[in-house]
């Protein structure tokens, strides 16, 4: 668990069960088709090292590097020069249980345009609540 007093700022997560198949989830998540369709377009490979963008449309390109690849249960990525991102995913049955991570904010940093991360991090995680809903509707 993150500690407030070392100026960490607890992790974004989300967490939804999916009416998908892991495997169908996995693809959803780990291919560069997959990602465009409900997150942002990419260049992304599921190769653990890999140096890819996000397209994040008026921010630009934001660098990014594969951390994990763990087929079908966990992808993690770098994202700019401060953010974790994280894709668990549990089988269900037929179903899969999806949570989302998204770490790294401080409360003493600021991003690449300036803003402070627990500015940021507020607006973020709105922005995952609506994203994850999205990738609940592609995997259908």
């Amino acid at each position: 668990m993150d500690n407030p007093s070392n100026g960490k700022l607890p992790d974004i997560r989300h967490t939804l069960v999916l009416q998908a198949p892991i495997e169908k989830v996995w693809k959803a998540v780990s291919t560069s088709e997959g990602i465009a369709a409900w997150f942002m377009p990419n260049n992304f490979e599921p190769v653990e090292g890999f140096e890819f963008e996000l397209n994040a449309g008026p921010f630009g390109n934001s660098p990014c590097k594969v951390t994990i690849i763990d087929e079908p249960n966990r992808l993690s990525f770098n994202w700019g020069k401060d953010w974790s991102v994280t894709f668990e995913l549990v089988q269900q049955g037929d179903h899969t249980e999806f949570t989302l991570i998204h770490g790294g904010w401080t409360a003493d940093q600021v991003t690449e345009f300036g803003e402070a991360h627990d500015i940021v991090r507020g607006r973020m995680d709105g922005g995952w609540a609506g994203i994850v809903q999205k990738l609940a509707r592609y995997v259908v």
